[in-house]
């Protein structure tokens, strides 16, 4: 595809049970992200979202079992790298949100500190002054009104919000060509995920970055993002167009659909979301 940042095709990844039998994580997983799109990746926990970010990533457990026909970042082949060279795309060309800042963030390190561990991976090489400008700089890019103080507090003095806007200002601090943000909103309220949605979406806008946006909220994936896969057993059962979701025609994406009832009206009964095993060898509905 001419206009393709990334691409995904044939992954496959497994991690073996106790007594070793190899377990089906992703299964046949073939995805593509355009230019300055953003791709919304929903399903149930467990469908294999995070493993096929991380897969792209090069972030597998190494108890992993997993294979792929290729992956491309720009065209580069990343199958073909060695890891040094692919390790150094990570931060710079490729970058990952994770799910909550409490986890994401050392707790025995300063913002600054771990920001500059962060830029200092780049291969910035500057004074510590510049430094410190350089990362209150990026911490006022995320709209943080004291950046110096946030600069110097640990991880546990920030909100939940807060900490989200730090994790933002570190992974998009070299510009990445693509972004993963593996449920970015969802230890977050109302309010607050919308400022930093707006915050994520300036970021993308400015860096014309490829974002794949991992989530659970469907309504949130339909305004926010232009493509959506949806996944089931570590398949890929459904891509539409976000605006096209509410018609979508596969059952379980209907399901997911279902299971969230609106506030005017609702059903008197919540409906059951039924699974049916063919659908983990259909093809995917388009």
């Amino acid at each position: 595809m001419p206009d393709a940042l990334a691409e995904i095709d044939g992954l496959d990844v497994a991690f073996a049970s106790h007594d070793g039998v190899l377990m089906p994580a992703v299964r046949g997983v073939s995805l593509t992200v355009r230019r300055g799109e953003r791709l919304g990746i929903v399903g149930e926990s467990g469908s294999g979202k995070s493993l096929t970010g991380r897969a792209l990533l090069g972030l597998l457990p190494p108890e992993a079992k997993w294979s792929a026909k290729a992956l491309r970042l720009e065209g580069q082949d990343l199958l073909a790298m060695r890891p040094k060279a692919r390790r150094r795309l990570c931060g710079t060309r490729m970058s990952m949100i994770l799910q909550d800042p409490k986890f994401s963030l050392n707790p025995v390190m300063t913002v600054a500190q771990q920001m500059r561990e962060t830029f200092v991976r780049q291969g910035v090489k500057e004074g510590r002054r510049a430094l410190r400008e350089r990362i209150v700089a990026a911490l006022e890019a995320v709209h943080i009104r004291d950046p110096q103080r946030v600069a110097d507090a640990y991880p546990h003095e920030l909100s939940g919000g807060m900490g989200q806007r730090v994790m933002i200002a570190m992974m998009v601090s070299a510009g990445p060509r693509l972004l993963i943000a593996d449920e970015p909103t969802s230890a977050l309220d109302v309010l607050v995920s919308m400022q930093v949605l707006a915050v994520l979406d300036e970021m993308i806008a400015r860096h014309d970055t490829g974002l794949v946006f991992i989530s659970h909220d469907l309504p949130l994936v339909m305004s926010f993002c232009d493509r959506v896969a949806v996944m089931y057993g570590g398949r890929v059962v459904e891509t539409c167009a976000a605006r096209d979701l509410v018609h979508a025609t596969h059952p379980y994406t209907r399901g997911l659909l279902e299971a969230n009832p609106p506030l005017v009206n609702p059903p008197d009964e919540l409906p059951t979301l039924r699974r049916d095993p063919a659908w983990l060898d259909e093809g995917i509905a388009r």
